[in-house]
């Protein structure tokens, strides 16, 4: 019989299922890290939510471990590294908060739209002050959504019953998706331009970060409310402050924060401002979805029924993974850099395996480009299982190609991504070492292995240049790790990609903008 435990308090419906399929479940809340070390040897699988934290010293001791099961979304408490190692499948219950995420959006979207809060505390307080607490109609009103993932679709569809006219930005749906949905896909600027309600449902990313800050509530009307039940740090909060203080916008809404709780933020001082203690999930319903979709997952895993909701596994024979592992790497590194360059609607994706590697099971490779490409924009959790399902109700099409004749590497990955406005090419193949690199770029050949920090630059093929980059980033302090150039084709134009020992921010690359040699800077966060 195999053994659960459960180290963090879960609804009682999962914990049944799990019993009624035979499986002995021991529920051992608040252990310390070394108590859970010297037990979790004798469990087949863990159901964990946000308090257990499942470092790499901890997997170490689970020799008997098969499945992780997160109750909730978020997988920041969990080494899924050490996992992987270790052969640990690990798994979470995405979908079981969307509803009530959603809902916490639209009550504090109603809610101080209407004062209702502020009206609640002066009626309270023995006072009549219908006058002062006048609100604004939903009606007619436009929201503008930053990210049309689970959460966001469903805040799109009950915004459209109100009334509203809903703006959505989201680089990664295509038209098709949009107008079946009811909304209009627009870039970022017309959002905060015209919205009258913005609210935001992206995952915190380096892209992400300060999303909405000083430069953007500048081009907002004073009538604009702000709405954030996603991750703290989208909204720069410092930037809100002075916003909602100087009524630069008329008000706010929060249920997540930089730092929780947020007990010694300024923003509380203010009266324009709505704030909850990070609800989004706590609903009776929410506990209890995610209790039966995180127990459905582990039973049916230790029951060899079926992999759900796996962010770290794929269905290979042992033989063929230890061939085609190097490449999950080199395909998800590969997702992650052309994500944050290819502009426009992404409409289509085509991957080709050429060489000896196409002669394997390589279709799984695909997921791992996908999970790569949607994992620093998307809410919705993508993994190994899920990715390719994801891209298609997106509107994206996904084409994997194998071609056996080897070209200028043995083996290599070449992906096409179309947007309605380009067209990027990225080849990347491992060296002798199973060394990741990327060895072209759209019509021009590199050789560059990707780092945590890089810049990717186009510019006139002109004397100096190169030295221009390098005493700009020297005066600030930024060494160059690595770089590649290279002329395109038929152009007097060339190709410049650089890795960073540290992060480009954004003033210095204005300064590398300010040359009248440099097209264009891009910085990529890998």
């Amino acid at each position: 019989m195999d053994k659960i435990i459960v180290s963090d308090k879960l609804a009682p419906e999962g914990i049944k299922i799990l019993e009624d399929s035979g499986f002995k479940v021991d529920c051992k809340y608040g252990l310390s890290p070394d108590e859970l070390k010297k037990i979790i040897g004798n469990y087949q699988g863990i159901i964990i939510r946000s308090s257990t934290k499942l470092t790499s010293d901890v997997i170490e001791k689970g020799d008997n471990l098969k499945v992780i099961g997160r109750a909730g979304v978020g997988l920041d408490n969990v080494d899924i590294e050490a996992a992987t190692k270790k052969g640990i499948i690990v798994m979470n219950a995405p979908g079981g908060n969307t509803i009530s995420t959603c809902e916490q959006t639209f009550a504090l979207m109603l809610a101080i739209a209407r004062n209702i809060p502020f009206a609640h505390t002066s009626l309270k307080g023995r006072k009549w002050e219908r006058a002062k607490f006048k609100g604004t109609e939903l009606y007619s009103k436009v929201l503008g959504v930053v990210g049309l993932g689970r959460i966001g679709k469903e805040v799109a569809k009950r915004a459209i019953a109100f009334g509203m006219e809903v703006l959505v930005y989201d680089p990664f749906i295509s038209e098709d998706v949009a107008e079946k949905t009811g909304i209009k896909l627009v870039e970022l600027k017309e959002i905060y331009k015209r919205a009258d309600f913005i609210t935001t449902h992206t995952p915190l990313t380096e892209e992400t970060k300060n999303l909405i800050s000083n430069k953007e509530f500048s081009q907002m009307k004073p009538s604009t409310f702000i709405i954030n039940c996603a991750r703290g740090g989208i909204v720069d909060e410092e930037a809100l402050y002075e916003a909602l203080k100087s009524k630069k916008i008329a008000g706010a809404a929060l249920d997540v924060y930089s730092k929780e709780p947020p007990l010694d933020s300024n923003l509380l001082e203010l009266e324009n401002l709505i704030t909850t203690p990070h609800l989004g999930a706590s609903t009776e319903e929410a506990q209890i979805n995610v209790a039966i979709e995180v127990a459905h997952c582990l039973k049916d895993a230790l029951q060899g029924k079926a992999i759900k909701n796996a962010v770290n596994y794929a269905q290979l024979d042992p033989e063929t993974y230890k061939i085609i592992e190097p490449y999950f790497n080199l395909a998800e590194k590969m997702g992650k850099f052309i994500s944050q360059l290819i502009q426009g609607g992404v409409k289509e994706v085509k991957i080709s395996y050429l060489g000896e590697i196409s002669t394997y099971k390589v279709d799984v490779l695909g997921a791992a480009f996908v999970r790569g490409f949607f994992s620093q924009q998307l809410e919705t959790d993508v993994n190994y299982i899920n990715a390719l399902e994801v891209a298609k109700a997106r509107g994206i099409k996904v084409e994997q190609v194998k071609i056996s004749e080897e070209e200028e590497y043995s083996n290599s990955i070449r992906v096409r991504v179309i947007s309605d406005k380009e067209e990027r090419l990225l080849e990347g193949t491992l060296f002798a070492n199973k060394e990741v690199r990327f060895a072209k770029m759209d019509d021009v050949y590199i050789e560059i292995a990707p780092s945590d920090q890089m810049l990717v630059i186009s510019n006139h093929d002109k004397l100096g240049v190169i030295g221009f980059l390098g005493t700009t980033l020297g005066a600030n302090n930024i060494n160059i790790a690595g770089m590649s150039l290279g002329k395109r084709s038929g152009k007097k134009e060339a190709l410049t990609i650089l890795n960073l020992d540290n992060s480009a921010n954004e003033k210095v690359v204005e300064e590398i903008k300010a040359n009248p040699n440099i097209i264009s800077v891009k910085v990529v966060k890998l």
